[in-house]
């Protein structure tokens, strides 16, 4: 299967074995693998290697990942889904240091959601931040996610409990926030 979405400046694809040396790029940096639970530091080209291992063609929507790709610069970051332990859809993304502060992630994270509203019947999409990722809170807000919590989450870069923001977008307020 061939899943492309096209933004005004961004495709976000599948992610193919030639993406891995990007990915460990932008992911050995604890700026970004800082801001995220489930990625180590340092981060290494067999650990890319070993994910994309993971990732096929025809995993069910609340298991894909989209590669960002910008185009002329190349793999910018990821974003997708994964089944959290409450056995609900969690979206989770990162982008590379070299690409904050651009847009970039909010644009993404919108055509990743409208793709997954769309194939889906799921009510709603959990995520969250670490609750010292205000930019990443940001584009969570923007999207209309909501705060339904907090708790604390283990950050594999850390090695450590980090307190967390857990948040929220539901169907109704994706329609909503769209009109």
């Amino acid at each position: 299967m061939s899943l492309a979405l096209n933004t005004g400046r961004l495709i976000l694809r599948l992610p193919r074995m030639e993406d891995a040396e990007r990915i460990a790029f932008h992911l050995n940096n604890f700026g970004v693998a800082g801001n995220l639970a489930r990625v180590p530091y340092p981060y290494f080209l067999a650990d890319a290697k070993a994910w994309l291992r993971t990732r096929h063609a025809d995993l069910p929507p609340q298991e894909t990942n989209f590669t960002i790709e910008v185009p002329g610069e190349g793999v910018a970051g990821s974003i997708g889904y994964h089944m959290g332990s409450a056995g609900e859809p969690v979206i989770g993304y990162w982008l590379g240091q070299p690409f904050w502060g651009r847009g970039y992630m909010t644009e993404a994270a919108r055509a990743a959601l409208d793709w997954y509203f769309d194939v889906t019947a799921e009510d709603r999409v959990l995520s969250g931040v670490f609750d010292f990722n205000t930019a990443s809170l940001n584009v969570q807000t923007k999207l209309g996610f909501t705060e339904i919590g907090r708790s604390t989450m283990h950050c594999l870069a850390r090695n450590a409990e980090v307190r967390h923001i857990d948040t929220e977008l539901t169907r109704d307020a994706w329609i909503g926030q769209k009109r």
